[in-house]
């Protein structure tokens, strides 16, 4: 069938409804931008990241695709991941805590919120842990505070650097106290990575609040956010209750938090990669003075041959 014989049909059958014009964009070949309501070829989108090329709309991505963006291929190594949460408060509201638990592991894949592992960024290898907001909002349970807990001991045992990409509705009230206690445990696990004198930068993404804001999200050397990111404790009513008067537009923006020495930088989702890389070369550990001697000496013989010194001759 010619094009035009195409066009024909389509005029005969009469004018296209909105729901069908619904359906044939559903097939997933175009998204429609959150923000600016600009479709882009969804191929096009995730080559450039799932961030629009009309308005810069960060969408958020989920970790198995966080990973894929800023791991090296053929080198991650997942750990831990058998850890699998439990339901010790027998909790219950709408339906069990442990059916609600299943839900989501069915739904996304994860026994819970929060991958972690270890592989190379542009050849060099880091500790990256990377949070899901998929599965239940990205809270932060039993299992995602030692997850991430072993993940930071694991780095400094080995003097790597940490990347924690965060994206979480803060503490996971299902588990009560339990889920509070790991905000303590994730603090005191890096400050013995500070204290060994390692290099933590979290990445604060789409929705970074609560309990985890409150804890290993701000605790970095140097903090990133990506462009508009919601980063805050409590949210914006209870904020305004509580001090009695009206917050900026952009309170608990990125920007905001920028201009108010928050955090170090706003980083493009598309640069992200490159900047990690940059930061982990600039803070490699400085080798000994004798090392730098040896080593410098090799290089220039290997340079220069000629200029390595001869034993004198024996009469």
């Amino acid at each position: 069938m010619s094009l035009f014989d195409w066009f024909a049909n389509r005029r005969k059958s009469g004018p296209i409804s909105r729901e069908q014009q619904e359906r044939e964009i559903a097939d997933g070949l175009w998204t429609k931008c959150e923000d600016c309501n600009v479709l882009t070829y969804t191929k096009d989108l995730r080559a450039n990241q799932m961030v629009c090329p009309e308005c810069n709309h960060h969408r958020r991505v989920y970790s198995a695709e966080r990973i894929q963006q800023l791991i090296d291929s053929g080198t991650w190594i997942p750990i831990d991941e058998h850890l699998v949460p439990t339901d010790p408060l027998k909790f219950h509201d709408r339906k069990p805590y442990s059916d609600r638990l299943r839900e989501y592991q069915e739904k996304t894949g994860l026994l819970d919120a929060v991958q972690t592992g270890i592989g190379q960024l542009a050849g060099l290898p880091f500790a990256l842990g990377v949070m899901d907001f998929r599965f239940m909002g990205g809270s932060m349970g039993s299992v995602v505070g030692e997850k991430l807990t072993r993940l930071i001991e694991q780095a400094t045992r080995e003097r790597l650097p940490l990347v924690i990409v965060c994206a979480s509705g803060g503490a996971r009230m299902q588990e009560g106290m339990l889920s509070l206690m790991q905000m303590a445990k994730t603090s005191a696990a890096l400050e013995r990575h500070r204290a060994a004198r390692l290099l933590y930068v979290p990445v604060l993404t789409h929705p970074t609040t609560g309990g985890v804001t409150a804890s290993f999200a701000m605790l970095g050397d140097v903090i990133l956010a990506e462009p508009k990111a919601t980063v805050g404790f409590a949210g914006r009513r209870v904020v305004e209750n509580t001090l009695k008067e009206k917050l900026p537009e952009d309170f608990q923006t990125a920007e905001y938090l920028l201009s108010h020495g928050f955090i170090d930088a706003i980083v493009q989702r598309t640069q992200l990669k490159k900047t990690l890389a940059r930061l982990i070369q600039l803070h490699q550990p400085m080798p000994s003075a004798a090392h730098w001697m040896v080593t410098t000496m090799q290089k220039r013989f290997h340079d220069h041959p000629e200029t390595v010194p001869r034993p004198a001759a024996v009469d």
